[in-house]
């Protein structure tokens, strides 16, 4: 018997999905335009090439996959009522969910530790942090995140499924797949387990003890100037970084407790949608350089 995968999105009443679609429409609309006029200013203007931004022009790539994996999908549902999703198309939206995860989860590590080099060892950032650093930091990040999604699939695969399976969620999520099987494995959790340690506490730790130097190292600046536009150029990424461990964590925490699942699904959507739609909003307004690029296209055109 093939396997079939039923969706369930907030809640089943008719009048609700038109304005659900509503809402998440908007929401991917303005996240996608945000996210690639971001990369095309940082492309564009030469002075933008630095490490940092590079990472924040990797940040808005994923994020605009993170959000295409699941709510296109979303959206096809509510529109047309079909909740139904083969096991191929379930899996393929776990794949690159997990990907764009991992991705992100590992990129906000990278760019703590590219403001503690800046702040803490600015003589040698250009040493530690050169070009060829850079790209090998960034295809090391992609394939780790397919290596992991590529791990979770493969225990997925194995599990025993019968017939129909509730999905109680907006979009096919491992844990809620794992939770539907007629049979979960040992494995499949001590993967889970390990994911919460190596993309979830090992970056979240390593971001707080790179931002204790950076407040050190703040503080010992005799000019109160100099110490605001030393701490503006890494406060984007703490506040991203905040937001973004904090509402996953959340998440992560609501699935094993007594929450409803709309409660459930609510947190997850604002974790997997809304936190990639604000991120561009988050470094553009808050970075002087970002807001000056902008303005010279502008002008230009």
């Amino acid at each position: 018997t093939s396997i079939i995968f039923h969706i369930l999105p907030f809640s089943s009443e008719a009048n609700n999905k038109l304005l659900i679609f509503g809402i998440f429409f908007i929401i991917y609309v303005i996240g996608i335009i945000l996210n690639l006029v971001v990369i095309a200013v940082i492309c564009l203007d030469a002075h933008l090439h630095s490490p940092m931004y590079v990472f924040f022009c990797n940040l808005s790539s994923i994020d605009i996959c993170y959000t295409t994996a699941v709510i296109p999908k979303l959206i096809y549902i509510l529109l047309s009522g079909d909740d139904l999703l083969s096991v191929t198309q379930c899996f393929t939206q776990i794949y690159f969910y997990i990907i764009c995860a991992s991705a992100e989860d590992t990129l906000l590590f990278v760019m703590g530790f590219d403001r503690y080099v800046a702040i803490c060892h600015p003589l040698s950032y250009h040493r530690i942090l050169n070009k060829k650093i850079c790209i090998l930091i960034m295809v090391t990040i992609w394939i780790a995140a397919t290596l992991n999604a590529s791990l979770f699939l493969y225990f997925l695969l194995k599990m025993p499924f019968c017939g129909v399976a509730s999905v109680q969620n907006f979009f096919c999520d491992a844990m809620d797949i794992f939770n539907a099987s007629c049979g979960g494995s040992c494995e499949f959790m001590i993967l889970f387990y390990a994911n919460l340690v190596v993309f979830g506490f090992f970056p979240v730790f390593c971001n707080v003890l790179s931002y204790v130097n950076i407040v050190r190292v703040i503080s010992r600046l005799k000019s109160k100037e100099g110490r605001r536009k030393t701490f503006s150029t890494c406060s984007s990424h703490l506040i991203v970084m905040t937001i973004y461990y904090s509402t996953s964590s959340i998440t992560y925490l609501a699935s094993f407790s007594d929450h409803t699942e709309i409660m459930k699904q609510i947190l997850s959507a604002f974790y997997v949608t809304v936190v990639p739609m604000i991120n561009p909003l988050i470094y553009s307004l808050r970075n002087n350089e970002m807001i000056k690029s902008c303005r010279k296209l502008i002008k230009m055109k």
